[in-house]
């Protein structure tokens, strides 16, 4: 594992930013969104790095967009320990993020900053916020204290309240594929990325996902290049993986997604009335908890196993 965090895509925004902290003229309310895992956390990650790198010693490599993960400083971020940083996400028993959290993120806001910098307040998967702690949130971001910027993340297939959205400077998110294929690449230093099956090649696929795919694919002795979506979702079946694996449960539509989008027009018993058949069932069993064991049946006798 490299030692270095390396920012790849969203480069002109990075470098805009700095600008106008350097011109003190830094947006304190900033929405991102965009996709999931296309690198929105890690850009935080490295404008927080870059930005309280002013005043210490441990330097932001500016030329090569990159920081050393083990100095101090990045240990303080990395660890959410940073005196001057707050961030929020969901915690893992809870389903959104609740009004506590925001009250503590209030308190925060009123204490006065270290060595007198300006604090931030970052908020992940913002789509999360109950209805009250969206509401305790937009009272605080209308009057920010002095110093006080806030950093919300969103993945853009989840809308958000319109009166948050309105009082941040908004940036959309994307990545090319030339930015796609150095990531996965650098990730795995080799050139894994044409490797990979083409069943599971787009245009919208993240890195985030390829490199979960390549990561679980090799670890239950699959060739990533032979492995097909049809290969993959009979072992899945088979296996029951889809309530047992954390990668299988996150991207389960995303499989099903991809086994349409390649046999929609090569087979003449795939149509699309089937196609939305099965999207709708399965987006009752997930909204109703209900078996997906008899759906993936189904989904075996109909489909995989013509």
């Amino acid at each position: 594992m490299s030692e270095k965090s390396k920012l790849f895509g969203h480069k002109t925004l990075f470098s805009n930013l700095i600008y106008l902290d350097q011109i003190e003229k830094f947006p304190n309310k900033i929405l991102l969104n965009g996709p999931k895992g296309i690198g929105k956390k890690l850009l935080v990650s490295h404008l927080l790095n870059a930005l309280y790198s002013k005043n210490n010693e441990q330097i932001y490599n500016f030329k090569n967009n990159e920081y050393n993960i083990n100095n101090n400083l990045s240990l303080l971020i990395s660890t959410n320990s940073h005196p001057n940083i707050f961030r929020i996400q969901k915690k893992k028993d809870k389903k959104i993020i609740d009004i506590d959290q925001i009250r503590e993120m209030i308190q925060f806001t009123n204490q006065t900053s270290l060595n007198n910098e300006s604090k931030f307040i970052i908020i992940e998967d913002i789509s999360l916020l109950g209805i009250n702690s969206a509401n305790a949130l937009l009272k605080s971001i209308e009057e920010p204290n002095n110093k006080t910027n806030y950093i919300l993340v969103n993945n853009s297939e989840f809308k958000i309240l319109e009166t948050i959205r309105s009082r941040c400077l908004e940036f959309r998110l994307s990545l090319k594929n030339s930015e796609v294929i150095e990531i996965i690449n650098y990730y795995f230093n080799s050139d894994k990325y044409n490797d990979i099956n083409l069943d599971f090649i787009n245009n919208y696929n993240s890195p985030s996902f390829l490199i979960s795919l390549v990561d679980f694919l090799e670890a239950n002795d699959f060739s990533i290049k032979e492995c097909t979506i049809e290969d993959l979702l009979a072992y899945i079946i088979k296996n029951k993986l889809y309530t047992s694996d954390e990668f299988i449960k996150e991207y389960l539509n995303l499989f099903i997604e991809l086994f349409f989008y390649k046999n929609i027009n090569n087979s003449k018993n795939i149509s699309f009335k089937i196609k939305k058949y099965f999207y709708l069932k399965l987006s009752f069993v997930k909204k109703y908890n209900l078996d997906f064991e008899s759906f993936f049946l189904e989904f075996n006798d109909k489909l995989l196993s013509e």
